[in-house]
């Protein structure tokens, strides 16, 4: 039996996600990852390619499957789940990388879109709710600061999913909490990953602590909500954007 504690991420690929594979490694915890992605030889962490799914968010039948593989891998940590980390999300652009607004995203873009930022988070924590109850673990959605205002970059199905993700964490933490399960969200602004939008240095006069985030920071918040230190954090959504919001 592996008694190390585990985490479930999606998006792990890259940026975030990647960085918080590195510090939940370091921490000596096993990790399964999940992405659009086969495995990448650039995470090199204990077991990486062992624990990896390749799933699509995007299609709630591969995604049940993926719990379905999830569960059973889960099965030599005694069935137990410690955290869930729901990091992956979808920013579609229109012509030459251009913002689309709510007047020019395509429907079915909406619907790709929520799927993947705020149906799959809901659909993972309902499927790993036993396992997560096993463990007294705790869910953590990575909203944005794209959700509560309109932003010159995040199209608006991105940012209407994110502001849906943000009031899904309060409506779970209320109806996990009774089972163990503490659910919280945190809230990036800027941070400085392969995949800025050409313009986002210009926002740092916007931004009190001038100056971009790191992925490293953010994935710190992150581990903070899955470990014992914030045992009585529940509900909450952590602004990780150095003052931007106020």
């Amino acid at each position: 039996m592996d008694n190390r504690p585990t985490l479930v991420l999606t998006g792990a690929s890259r940026g975030i996600g990647h960085a918080t594979v590195k510090r939940f490694s370091t921490a000596g915890w096993r990790i399964i990852t999940c992405s659009r992605q086969e495995f990448s030889d650039k995470c090199p962490w204990p077991a990486g390619e062992d624990d990896h799914i390749q799933v699509d968010l995007s299609d709630p039948e591969n995604l049940g499957n993926a719990i379905a593989e999830m569960r059973r891998r889960l099965e030599a940590n005694g069935g137990r789940l410690d955290a869930l980390v729901n990091n992956a999300g979808i920013s579609p652009k229109g012509d030459g990388g251009k913002r689309l607004d709510s007047i020019a995203t395509p429907m079915h873009a909406w619907r790709t879109v929520f799927q993947v930022n705020f149906f799959a988070p809901i659909m993972l924590a309902r499927g790993l709710m036993k396992e997560l109850k096993a463990a007294g673990g705790s869910v953590v959605n990575v909203s944005s600061i794209a959700g509560s205002r309109v932003h010159p970059f995040a199209g608006t199905a991105y940012a209407t999913s994110k502001a849906a993700l943000a009031s899904l964490t309060r409506e779970m933490a209320a109806d996990f909490g009774p089972h163990g399960i503490r659910v919280n969200a945190i809230a990036p602004g800027e941070i400085d990953t392969a995949i800025l939008s050409p313009g986002t240095e210009k926002m740092i006069v916007d931004i009190p602590l001038n100056r971009l985030g790191a992925p490293a920071e953010v994935a710190e918040t992150i581990f903070f909500l899955c470990t014992a230190p914030s045992s009585y954090v529940n509900g909450a959504e952590i602004h990780v954007n150095g003052g931007q919001h106020v």
